[in-house]
Formats: C-alpha cells, structure tokens, sequence
C-alpha cells in the first residue's frame, strides 16, 4: 500500500478516537469507545478486497462449462486463503455470479439475469452455482458486462482487485451494445475484463474475445469446456471428509437464519459429494479457511464480533442445546465449539498441505481443470499489479 494511504487511514483513525471521546457527530455524541475499533477495522476490510464477477453463457452448450465453475469455485477460495496485501493484512473476498444467453431469461434485459450480487457467503454462491440449467439463447457479452457494471457496488477504492471473468462460446460482438463501449466503462471504474473462449484459440481471437480483455489489461484465454476434468485420489481425502462431518457439529445455528442456513451448509456438502469426492474436499478444505464466515447465523463467528452480547438474543432465537443455560454456561459452550472448531481446521490445513504435495508429485500442473487453471493464471498475475503476494 502506498504510504500517503497509510498516512491517511491513520489519520482517519486518529480523528474517529477524537469524536469518540466526546466531538458531536451530525449532532449525535459518540459515547461506544469501540466505534473507534471497528471503524478503524472496517476502513483496513475496506482496503483489503477482492470483487470477482463471473459472467457465465447458460445456452445449450455451456453445460459443461457450468460443471467446470460448480467444481473449481474452491479453488479460486482456497487460492486467496493465502494472500496478502502489502502490509495490511489478509484481504476479503467476495464473488457475483451473472447468467446470460438463455432463452428462459427475459428479452427485455437482453437474456441477462444477476443470479447474486457480490457476496461473501460460501454456502450461497454454491447454492446458485448450483441452481444454473441450460437452454438455447442470444448470448450479448457486451450487454452483460455493461450490465454487471452498473448493477453491482464496485466501489472506488484503487487499491482493491475487481475482476470480471465472462466466459462462453460466440462472438463477442453479439447484441446491439458494443462490447469496446462496455470494456470502456470497465476500465474507468478499475475493473479487470478476462475473457474465457469456450472453443479453438484462434477462433476467439477472430471473434473479439481477445480484443476484449486486451482493451482493460485482462487476459484472453480459451479452453474445452466440455474437457472432463481428472482429479488425483490422495490417501488423505477420506480423513478431510470425515473431519468436515465433525466441523459441520461445532456450528450454532440461531435466529431467523439459523435452521435453513444449516441446512443449506449439508445441502452444498452433498452437492460437492455428489460432483466428485475430490471436490467435496476442496470445499472441505474451503470450511477449514478464514474465509468461511457465518457470523448472521452461527453463535461461534458471532461472538468474535466485540459488539456480541448473549443479553441481546431473544430466548426463542436460541437453539436447543442452550434452552435454559445460565448466560455464563452459554458462554462457556460457545467458548467450547469455538476451540473444537479451530482445532479441527487447523487439522484440515494441515492434511491439505500433505494433500497438495501429494498431488503435485503424481501430475503436471497443464492437468488441473480448464476453468481452474484460466481463472488461477489471470488472478495471479493481476492481483501482483495490486501489490498482492502468496505466503
């Protein structure tokens, strides 16, 4: 980061502990001397993001396409498990996830549909990944670039690395929006354009596919969707799997959310199982990172929060397990998932390094999925651009 930002992000910490010891607000005294800590933390989350947008063709033919991105979303989570920022920390990351080309979306948007705005939910963005099926369509790449431009919060901070990655299989020029109007208006707002053609190289360098990731420094790639991704068994999976069954029992569901988004947590388990057990491993491993967060309806993520306050939950929000415990035997349950939960991730962690060596001996890196590998080559190279490394 560079050092007037730094000078700058103190300077608005200093000034936030000047109001909360007493300065009036828009007339309001700040009396809470953890306003200070959080905003100081929400400005250092703030500076530390990462904002993917996959623009994905849901036509005919895309079916293999849309397995690709089910399977290799976590690998692009477990990618940015590890990277930092320059010095300030670990950055957040969030995914949008638009479908386009399908007869069954609506004419009038130009077969666009937003399937998630940008979110930070794990369980969500598989869930939607999930929900895609395939039907015949126009496929307008410039319109839904535009689209996904307008629709979603970008925000203006230049130090955060916004990507969009749009894939499919016709020209580029389709629709009656020029793409290079809607490549433009990307590079104006600091937003990365990947193309990922989904047939022969040269044939998408003839149909705009690469003009149109050049014209924002983005990277052109093309792949065989339809190519059957080969995973490597590893005598560690058994044991990331079944460690992931004992993570699932430290979560404490609560309030509104808590019953169906545990249940949403088992649905995307199975969802991965069912896809391949390697990728049920993957997202396993995914569980195991920073990134997993469930703060909305899990006491354990929730009460790492300073403004959690068992007082504050209403008795019929609470789950089964805590009826009629004292506040300091709620507290020293949660307490007691929390250490069972980092022990076993920290398990997880450390049998995936295994894991990964493992795999690294038996293949070469040009076997990894055609999605997976496009998507990890562009990203590593952009976020260096952002003063990103891997550690």
């Amino acid at each position: 980061m560079k050092n007037v930002k730094q000078i700058l992000v103190l300077g608005a910490i200093a000034l936030s502990m000047g109001q909360s010891f007493g300065n009036d607000l828009n007339g309001h005294t700040l009396k809470d001397p953890n306003i200070t800590k959080v905003t100081a933390e929400n400005s250092k989350s703030d500076n530390n993001m990462v904002k993917i947008a996959l623009l994905l063709d849901t036509s005919n033919s895309m079916d293999g396409l849309i397995n690709q991105a089910k399977a290799q979303l976590w690998d692009i989570v477990n990618k940015f498990t590890h990277a930092k920022c320059g010095t300030d920390g670990r950055p957040q990351l969030q995914i949008a996830l638009y479908q386009y080309g399908n007869d069954n979306l609506s004419f009038r948007e130009g077969y666009i549909q937003q399937v998630l705005g940008f979110s930070s939910d794990l369980d969500e963005i598989s869930e939607k990944l999930f929900s895609l099926s395939t039907n015949g369509g126009e496929e307008y790449c410039g319109q839904v670039i535009q689209t996904s431009l307008s629709q979603l919060d970008w925000g203006k901070n230049p130090d955060n690395l916004k990507m969009i990655f749009i894939a499919g299989n016709e020209p580029f020029t389709q629709g009656k929006l020029n793409y290079k109007d809607a490549v433009a208006n990307a590079k104006e707002k600091d937003v990365i354009v990947n193309t990922i053609f989904c047939g022969a190289y040269e044939q998408g360098i003839n149909t705009g596919w690469k003009n149109g990731a050049q014209l924002t420094g983005g990277e052109y790639m093309a792949i065989d969707h339809n190519r059957e991704v080969v995973h490597i068994a590893t005598p560690y999976d058994d044991i990331i799997i079944r460690l992931n069954s004992k993570l699932n029992k430290t979560y404490i569901s609560y309030g509104a959310l808590g019953a169906a988004k545990i249940r949403q947590q088992s649905v995307q388990d199975s969802n991965a199982m069912e896809m391949e057990e390697a990728v049920a491993v993957k997202r396993a491993v995914s569980k195991s990172s920073r990134l997993y967060t469930n703060s909305s309806w899990d006491m354990v993520d929730a009460s790492k929060s300073e403004d959690f306050d068992l007082d504050k939950i209403e008795k019929e929000q609470l789950p089964q397990e805590l009826k009629g415990k004292s506040k300091s035997e709620m507290a020293s349950y949660i307490e007691g998932k929390k250490k069972e939960r980092s022990d076993i991730q920290k398990e997880i962690q450390d049998l995936n390094n295994k894991r990964e060596a493992y795999i690294a001996s038996k293949k070469k890196d040009t076997e990894k999925g055609e999605l997976e590998n496009a998507m990890l080559t562009a990203i590593q190279k952009q976020a260096a651009k952002k003063n990103y490394r891997w550690e």
